[in-house]
């Protein structure tokens, strides 16, 4: 009875293995940079069996702050890390997606840089005075 038992579960486990596939990534992030006041987004997706769960990390924390929006896709397959407005250096980080299912966990991690707006302006401000010089 007993080998039938461990016959049983190890059959079992092999069809939850077949049946079951884990996370892959479909859609990853991007590094990004902002101007402080402004918005990032990123975007992260994935499929397996069950459907991951995808989590958005900050500095190995899960984000949570109320300039910090989650946005789901309606089918569940990934969403959107939303930060707005951006603020320099606090948002200056790495942050991660982490898609994770009964079968595994995968993550994959991305870069957010914030310009202060003032230094943003004036290297535009500059580079639009180098073009003017560039057509006279």
């Amino acid at each position: 009875m007993a080998y039938f038992l461990c016959f049983l579960l190890r059959l079992i486990l092999l069809i939850f293995l077949f049946v079951s596939a884990p996370p892959k990534f479909t859609r990853t992030p991007v590094d990004q940079t902002g101007v402080s006041g402004g918005v990032a987004s990123f975007i992260c997706q994935a499929t397996g069996d069950p459907r991951p769960k995808i989590v958005w990390n900050k500095k190995g924390k899960k984000v949570s702050n109320q300039r910090f929006e989650v946005i789901e896709f309606d089918d569940g397959s990934g969403s959107v890390l939303r930060i707005q407005p951006l603020r320099t250096p606090r948002d200056e980080a790495i942050y991660e997606c982490v898609a994770s299912n009964s079968v595994g966990e995968i993550s994959v991690s991305t870069r957010l840089t914030v310009l202060r707006g003032k230094i943003f302006l004036n290297i535009t401000n500059l580079i639009h005075r180098a073009e003017s010089v560039m057509l006279l």
